[in-house]
């Protein structure tokens, strides 16, 4: 089968084609190898003939009118696209809590793009995944105010990039489930704990203050905001023993 990546290049795309490229044939699309979604540059010539879409793209900016304008204007591009070529399978991933943090624009964007997905009359599969262990040290970035680091005590269910893109990739050459579908890592921490092993783990100084008005990406949350309410797969790397990996220490 020929499978398009969307993101091909990312964090978890690249994972995702390494994985598929052992029996199919993967492009792993994004503007450095010539195709852009945004614009339109590239995306027929590389659906041709394409049996499945996986979309892991992200806007290279996060401010909330760029992270709209992106995910409305590439979907506007892709969707029909995707269609004109006839793929049969497009699978797309999105963030566990979406519907609940419609405060945030970056979770706003995700709305519509889930949205313009289910209208779009592919058949697809949405996969809500819980944050990555990878976004520890971002989360306490984003989090800082002057020298403390202001978390919420909202229970967060992590995950291993690396679980995603397996997850993702056996989801692609299955059936479509027409649904969204969650996975999640397989223990859950309040987010300030957890990024109190973060801290702990890399030998970081900063001071981490519990604030359960404390904003996460714009969104003040609730307990359950963050976890995954049916999930189909839970992981079984334990943070503990990936962060204890040097090479996981960033």
């Amino acid at each position: 089968m020929k499978v398009i990546i969307i993101g091909g290049t990312g964090l978890i795309g690249s994972q995702v084609a390494k994985i598929l490229g052992t029996e199919h044939e993967v492009v792993a699309a994004s503007p450095n190898t010539g195709v852009n979604t945004l614009t339109g540059e590239g995306l027929e010539q590389a659906l041709q003939n394409a049996d499945i879409v996986i979309d892991v793209s992200n806007s290279p900016s996060f401010a909330d009118d760029d992270v709209l304008h992106f995910s409305k204007t590439s979907n506007e591009n892709l969707l029909p696209a995707a269609k004109k070529a006839g793929v049969q399978h497009l699978v797309a991933l999105s963030v566990v809590g979406t519907d609940r943090m419609q405060d945030g624009g970056y979770f706003r964007a995700k709305q519509v793009q889930e949205d313009m997905i289910k209208a779009s009359g592919l058949p697809y599969t949405i996969v809500h995944a819980t944050q990555f262990f990878e976004f520890a040290g971002g989360i306490a970035a984003m989090s800082t105010a002057g020298e403390k680091v202001k978390l919420s005590t909202a229970f967060i269910q992590p995950i291993a990039s690396a679980e995603v893109a397996s997850f993702i990739a056996k989801t692609a050459v299955e059936k479509p489930a027409n649904a969204i579908i969650e996975i999640g890592g397989p223990e859950r921490f309040q987010l300030n704990e957890w990024i109190a092993q973060y801290a702990n783990a890399t030998q970081k100084t900063f001071a981490i203050k519990a604030d359960n008005n404390a904003p996460y990406s714009g969104v003040v949350l609730k307990q359950e905001t963050l976890v995954p309410e049916n999930p189909v797969f839970l992981g079984s790397v334990f943070y503990e023993d990936w962060i204890a990996n040097p090479d996981n220490q960033r």
